[in-house]
């Protein structure tokens, strides 16, 4: 059996990044989307191993210490997100194609790791003006945490020359069908 592929999304939250997963793991590209660890808390109705493996600040470093993670952060102290290499691989034994979706850093980090076996695409917002825009029409963020998400953007779009592919989602339909002609393209290499 062939061992999958890799796709590395990474994108300002807002660009649109998630809808266009979703829609490509819906596509029939034996795609699985890699779980990533995190430090915090369950939020709603998340589930462990589902949206993410839960651990606590001190499992966590533990396993930074075994040399269970791909690539991890700690975005604030005590908060850490990582991809497990355990993850991946059985992702990738199964013969399935694995999806990241991770900031820009870790996208960066994953690319460099796998090389030519990794694809790394970054969905980027047509302006931020537009990104403010769908940040607020969300109605999930304060004003204060929607302006923090904006300079976080400007940040996160100067490593998009880092990544292999640039899909820019000023239209939702077309972006998600570049992402598709991409992705088919790569994986069928």
């Amino acid at each position: 059996m062939k061992r999958g592929k890799l796709i590395i999304f990474s994108a300002p939250s807002g660009s649109g990044k998630s809808t266009i997963i979703n829609y490509l793991l819906g596509c029939n590209l034996n795609l699985a989307f890699s779980i990533s660890a995190t430090s915090r808390a369950p939020r709603g109705e998340e589930k462990h191993g589902k949206e993410y493996y839960f651990l606590s600040p001190d499992e966590f470093r533990a396993r930074i210490a075994k040399g269970d993670f791909i690539e991890y952060e700690e975005v604030y102290k005590d908060n850490f997100y990582g991809t497990l290499k355990s993850e991946v691989e059985r992702i990738r034994e199964s013969g399935m194609n694995v999806v990241f979706d991770v900031d820009v850093v870790g996208g960066v980090n994953i690319k460099n790791i796998f090389g030519s076996e990794a694809l790394s695409m970054f969905i980027m917002p047509p302006n931020i003006e537009e990104l403010r825009s769908r940040l607020i029409g969300r109605n999930t963020d304060t004003m204060e945490t929607i302006e923090k998400r904006l300079g976080k953007a400007e940040y996160e779009m100067s490593f998009a020359p880092k990544f292999d592919k640039i899909v820019i989602n000023d239209n939702l339909d077309t972006a998600k069908h570049e992402a598709l002609t991409i992705i088919k393209e790569f994986i069928e290499k």
